[in-house]
């Protein structure tokens, strides 16, 4: 008997609720030969179904757990060409299977390990990031947060997560308090989540710094960053045995112009270091308006690196990121620039004050 055509029957409803699929969207269940009217009857009230959002069924009664509503979430925003694959929490692949949706705000901070951010469970609602163009509301514990480009999720707990910039700047966007965006952003800095940098970017393209209680914390943030970065610079210089500079210099020509504020100088060897705390570029978010500010310091980086490097003064740039991830390699590059000046000509003489 030739078992190949016969077509398959659909499981019978108490085997979808055996506990290993616990939730599905309405297409799956059809798909297992479950009608919409099936479904409907199964979540009437006292009924062993519930519909958790608009589409997401949760096969079992009572409240969904933290990760049920996790995914309960990304199912309702994912592309609906996602339906054909199985909705199972903790699947594998099944990150692949939530297209064009990923977890952001607050929920993300939590997922990423901030303790300054709630437990899941006091969430009213879960932040979901989509494209800007999807036809969705927020409803529910579902709430749409939407952006003209996706970014590269972050794979946490096997879930589709936003970056931790983006996140924050999703979360601040609905925070009031003062205090709690401060706790926030800070954490995201002591934590070694991200550069602070890169937080200020994001709160920049979401247009949160002209909140004053925004404004307040990223003046604070950036005060911090700094202050570890240069920590993290003196750090590498002991630790990798560099000879000691003179630190948080302004040069200036005898009796002539300033030519700008060093990080680090090593006057023998006519060697400056620089540390970059400007934005990473994301050419994706950019707005005319970021390109101008950023082309502007960008010149005025360029303009004070040739002038130097015109008066025989190398100059070595560094980012906070750099110092943090790849220490051994900065310092590398410093001491070959040591090392150089004894092959160079003689550096015009500058005055080196304090900054």
């Amino acid at each position: 008997m030739n078992h190949h055509n016969t077509p398959l029957s659909p499981r019978p409803l108490h085997e979808l609720s055996d506990g290993h699929r616990r939730m599905m969207t309405t297409a799956q269940l059809r798909e297992h030969g479950v009608t919409a009217a099936e479904a409907a009857e199964q979540c009437r009230a006292g009924g062993p179904w519930q519909q958790l959002l608009p589409g997401v069924v949760l096969l079992h009664p009572g409240p969904p757990t933290n990760e049920e509503r996790l995914h309960a979430v990304l199912m309702y925003a994912a592309r609906e060409r996602t339906a054909s694959v199985p909705a199972q929490p903790g699947a594998q692949g099944l990150p692949s299977a939530y297209a064009e949706a990923m977890i952001t705000g607050l929920a993300a901070l939590t997922l990423h390990g901030f303790s300054s951010a709630p437990p899941l469970l006091s969430l009213d609602t879960i932040d979901v990031l989509v494209p800007r163009l999807r036809r969705l509301r927020s409803t529910g514990c579902a709430r749409i947060v939407r952006t003209p480009a996706l970014p590269r999720p972050d794979q946490v707990t096997g879930l589709p997560v936003a970056p931790v910039p983006r996140a924050l700047a999703d979360a601040v966007a609905g925070l009031q308090d003062a205090g709690a965006v401060r706790r926030l952003l800070t954490e995201a800095v002591r934590g070694g989540h991200c550069e602070p940098s890169a937080v200020v970017r994001a709160l920049n393209q979401a247009r949160l710094l002209s909140r004053p209680h925004v404004v307040d914390a990223v003046d604070s943030l950036l005060a911090e960053g700094r202050a570890i970065a240069e920590d993290r610079l003196y750090e590498m210089v002991r630790a990798y045995g560099l000879p000691d500079p003179v630190w948080n210099v302004d040069l200036r020509l005898p009796g002539g112009p300033h030519l700008g504020g060093l990080d680090a100088y090593w006057p023998d060897q006519a060697v400056a270091l620089e540390l970059d705390t400007r934005a990473p570029r994301d050419r994706h978010e950019d707005r005319p308006e970021d390109r101008q500010d950023e082309d502007a310091l960008w010149t005025e980086y360029t303009r004070k690196r040739e002038h130097l490097e015109r008066l025989g003064i190398t100059v070595v740039h560094t980012t906070p990121k750099k110092l943090r991830d790849s220490p051994e390699q900065q310092a590398t590059v410093i001491r070959t620039a040591l090392m150089a000046s004894a092959d160079r000509d003689p550096a015009a003489y500058v005055v080196v004050l304090p900054r």
